[in-house]
């Protein structure tokens, strides 16, 4: 592949509906572009794109795809992104990096609620975007009408650039309205005839865009004089540019037509690293010099079963040569750098350097992982992070085997270091090992590279729910350790006294002996006894809190009394108090922030009363509701899946612990049953 400038590299980022046709769209300018010579099929798993076994087999893309191809004189980075929710780290890593977003919407199914979460994003990133209405071909399919959707959605800077001529199985070419001309089978020609009008009235709405974007153009339009195509040119890419256009193209991926036109608009009118200017690390201002220092961004890394570890990389200014030294501004780390690379999917091309606003890969760097900044040390410049979602739906993980429980570490570790979505941490509570991510799909998947990739087969449960036990009522309980036989026996007498305390306060121990009936130098052994004890209790094994236990009264033996005799008389005290103390069982509720539009409140506030939640507020703020729960974790475990299930994906919320409360008797019955058959299974 050439060496090219900044201004002559076209950075784009896919997004959509999952369905949409993203990965078939970039298959078919790659086939265009002359470096592929068949076209691959999504259902045949022969796509450039989705070359990964578990896309493969899904017949979907999960991970973002780096796809650089050459037309006109430029280069092209293409970064595919999966259209499923659960994949939405790849989205956000991806749109940190492109210079443009192309949301493709399905001609037949139009905006869905992936095309809403595609245009938020790539809003909130303030990236200029193009909206391409993919498989025109289909039965059933309507530019128009989607072509209305998308402006009466995301605004009136949405405008046809390019009609259809033809639609469904007659779909032959577009128009294209700033040249008004008909393109069909890639070649120039009139306009037909019974379309000139329809073309006359939707360019007069394009050129009506455009001038409400530039100035200049509006005080010419306004007053009727010609423009020149140049001038109509200009204004278009200004107009991409600041975001006040949103070119609205179509055509068919799939069969490959009038997909020609959409990659000769990507090198005339999107912008350029250079246009889109400076970006921002800290409080530096990085211009896009290729002679500059050198900054850039890691906005992916992946562990390839071929190379190694490979770090996905733009470059926002400088020049990164081959086989040179960089450094890790956010580790404060060396490193260097091996052979670059092109991406084309799986295949990497190798290339001597790279300029300000491109992007590419290294394999092996031992220190850096995603989002962290590469410069030179004598110019040290941090961007700031990419901002990943945190992680809403856990399990738990075990092992199968032994083997398999050495392998399961470094598997784990290496998936967090591929995927900051995904989140490993060993719950203190249960002891179980947890991994967190955006629902079950993408554990399904990271389980199924943990087993491919890395040689570690788990098991996946819900995880445990730390319930704890306290008692509602005070008590008192004797237990006197006494056994004999034959020398130094073993003597423990204790009398203990049971009452609760506030929730949340913990376990204290206390004493009241008088006149030494327990020896001083035993009670800290007392004290040891209960302590232990208090790691389970009666009802169904779970951690006892909310108690104090105090020792007011015993006896001892000047021989036979002993520090372990003390501790176990204490702890079979413990059990006896605590079962005369009416013992209940307490479970985490979970502080709950929900955001559903208008339209799925009804829905949603009728899960959360199966829930056994508690509604604490409700605060509506334009066409969204973000309604204010309490509900048991018990109850909320899978309450990912569940609200995308209400919402159809446009629901989203946080969780965190916020206090343990009584179990309802009905629902700690089973929980109790579940306790004791979990207990007898471990003895």
């Amino acid at each position: 592949m050439s060496d090219y400038t900044t201004e002559a590299i076209r950075n784009l980022v896919l997004m959509s509906h999952s369905g949409a046709g993203k990965t078939s769209l970039v298959e078919a300018m790659l086939f265009n572009a002359g470096v592929i010579n068949r076209l691959g099929k999504v259902d045949g798993g022969t796509t450039t794109s989705d070359y990964d076994p578990a896309e493969i087999k899904k017949k979907a893309s999960i991970n973002l795809s780096i796809l650089s191809f050459e037309h006109k004189d430029k280069k092209i980075n293409v970064i595919d992104t999966p259209g499923y929710a659960d994949f939405v780290g790849e989205v956000k890593g991806s749109i940190r990096v492109a210079d443009t977003a192309v949301l493709v919407i399905c001609a037949t199914s139009g905006v869905e609620v992936g095309t809403e979460l595609s245009w938020k994003y790539a809003e909130a990133q303030g990236i200029p975007r193009v909206i391409y209405i993919n498989k025109i071909d289909r039965e059933n399919a309507d530019f128009y009408k989607v072509a209305d959707q998308a402006k009466s959605m995301f605004g009136e800077m949405c405008v046809p650039m390019q009609l259809p001529i033809g639609a469904e199985a007659d779909f032959t070419g577009v128009i294209d309205l700033l040249k008004m001309k008909a393109v069909i089978d890639d070649k120039e020609q009139d306009i037909p005839a019974d379309l000139v009008s329809d073309a006359e009235v939707y360019r007069d709405g394009l050129l009506e865009a455009l001038a409400e974007a530039d100035d200049d153009l509006c005080a010419k339009y306004l007053e009727g004089e010609d423009l020149s195509e140049d001038e109509v040119a200009q204004a278009l890419r200004v107009g991409i540019n600041t975001g006040k256009v949103v070119p609205i193209l179509v055509g068919s991926a799939l069969v490959n037509k009038a997909i020609q036109p959409f990659m000769d608009m990507v090198c005339d009118y999107l912008p350029s690293p250079a246009d889109r200017g400076s970006a921002m690390a800290g409080e530096a201002e990085i211009a896009p010099d290729a002679s500059g220092n050198l900054a850039a961004l890691v906005f992916k890394t992946t562990a390839d079963p071929y190379v190694g570890r490979l770090t996905y990389f733009r470059i926002y200014a400088g020049t990164l040569f081959s086989d040179t030294h960089v450094f890790n501004a956010s580790k404060k780390k060396d490193e260097r750098v091996g052979q670059l690379l092109t991406i084309r999917g799986k295949e990497h091309l190798p290339v001597a350097q790279m300029v300000a606003g491109d992007i590419g890969g290294v394999a092996k760097l031992s220190e850096t992982a995603t989002s962290d900044t590469l410069c030179k040390q004598e110019n040290p410049v941090v961007f700031d992070a990419i901002q990943f979602p945190p992680p809403v739906y856990s399990v738990a993980v075990h092992p199968k085997t032994k083997a398999d429980m050495d392998k399961m570490g470094s598997a784990l570790n290496r998936l967090v270091e591929e995927d900051p979505t995904l989140k490993v941490y060993k719950d203190p509570e249960t002891s179980e090992m947890l991994i967190s991510g955006m629902g079950d799909s993408h554990i399904d998947v990271a389980v199924e590279r943990m087993q491919r990739k890395f040689g570690a087969n788990v098991l996946v449960q819900p995880p445990r729910v730390p319930f704890r036990e306290t008692i509602k009522a005070t008590a008192k309980a004797e237990y006197k350790h006494k056994k004999q036989s034959g020398g130094h026996g073993q003597y423990g007498h204790v009398h203990l006294e049971f009452e609760p305390l506030p929730r949340g306060q913990g376990s204290e121990f206390g004493d009241r002996i008088v006149g030494g009936v327990v020896p001083k130098n035993y009670i800290p052994a007392v004290e040891k006894g209960i302590h232990e004890a208090l790691t389970e209790g009666v009802l169904a094994g779970y951690p006892v809190v909310d108690v104090k236990v105090t020792l007011f009264y015993g006896s001892y033996h000047p021989v036979d009394s002993s520090e372990m005799a003390f501790k176990i008389a204490a702890h079979q005290a413990f059990k006896k108090g605590i079962a005369d103390a009416t013992p209940i069982l307490l479970e985490p509720v979970m502080d709950m922030k929900i955001t559903v539009p208008d339209s799925y409140m009804g829905d949603a506030m009728s899960d959360l009363n199966t829930k056994r939640a508690k509604v604490m507020g409700m605060n509506p703020s334009d066409g969204v509701t973000t309604i204010e729960a309490q509900a048991p974790l018990s109850e909320v475990l899978r309450y990912a899946t569940d609200l995308r299930s209400i919402t159809q994906g446009r629901g989203s919320f946080t969780m965190e612990m916020d206090h343990y409360a009584e179990v309802p008797a009905h629902t700690a019955q089973k929980i109790i049953e579940d306790g004791k058959k979990e207990k007898e299974k471990k003895e």
